[in-house]
């Protein structure tokens, strides 16, 4: 069971702030906008309200205990229908890496709200514990698609970075998407999975810090630099919420193995 809990909280600010956003602009957010291959959807307006109160809802909840399973679950399986969404396009595109990309975006969304339903499940402990090994392995997949999609598409990335980071855009477009190839090894293979998950959590914060927060200031009036930050913010949680699993699962191991040894040395005096 996670005790700490600071990425269950940042990420349900993220979904609030989804929410809040839908809510201003009475219009999806950035990484919904596929709904719109299926042309004029009747009372889109209204099911904009309806997304956007469930997030709310949900980002409200999973910040106390006794509701946060209730609020991951929901987010969830919201995040998972959207994730589902990208599919068209990536069978009418299948060479294209784009739908790829932005369906592990959102499917990593998925993932952390998983890993908080399942370890705050007070029964069948068992499945629990494979849901969340679950959930973090294909979050380290997830990270694998990070780095794939910045590879294939190098120049844009490289476009994001602001022009005055020294030495230079294209630089942290490489060392970044290193980053995540290297992050996405250590993940999959449980070697440095912890370090791994705190150091892609501070860089994708990074990104929120240096890329999208400032975004509404330069143009406020583009939706995609609202909805970018909450995006950014949600996948931000998700790692750390990763990183709180990892990090209660080593200090437990730890324990355990404490507990060992110093059964042993009494074993050995007695």
């Amino acid at each position: 069971m996670i005790k700490t809990s600071l990425g269950r909280h940042v990420f349900g600010l993220s979904a609030i702030a989804f929410g809040i956003t839908c809510f201003v602009w009475r219009d999806f957010g950035a990484p919904w906008r596929q709904i719109d291959a299926f042309g004029n959807v009747p009372h889109r307006e209204v099911f904009v309200y309806i997304v956007a109160a469930i997030e709310i809802l949900g980002g409200i909840a999973i910040q106390w205990r006794k509701t946060a399973r209730a609020g991951a679950l929901t987010l969830s399986i919201i995040y998972f229908i959207f994730a589902l969404l990208w599919i068209p396009t990536i069978v009418s595109h299948p060479r294209a890496y784009y739908g790829y990309g932005h369906f592990f975006e959102q499917f990593s969304v998925v993932l952390g709200p998983l890993i908080i339903w399942a370890t705050l499940s007070t029964s069948n402990l068992r499945r629990s514990a494979a849901l969340s090994r679950f959930a973090y392995t294909f979050f380290g997949i997830c990270v694998v698609s990070f780095a794939l999609e910045q590879l294939f598409y190098l120049s844009p990335t490289a476009s994001f970075v602001p022009k005055w980071i020294p030495p230079g855009q294209m630089f942290w477009a490489i060392a970044t998407t290193v980053f995540f190839a290297l992050a996405a090894i250590a993940l999959l293979s449980g070697i440095f999975g912890l370090l791994a998950a705190r150091l892609v959590t501070a860089m994708i914060m990074g990104f929120q810090l240096l890329i999208w927060l400032p975004a509404p200031f330069s143009d406020p009036h583009k939706l995609m630099n609202w909805a970018g930050n909450a995006e950014n913010l949600a996948i931000a949680g998700a790692a750390w919420i990763v990183a709180d699993y990892l990090g209660q699962n080593y200090s437990g191991a730890f324990r355990r193995t404490e507990q060992h040894e110093a059964s042993q040395v009494c074993g050995y005096s007695a």
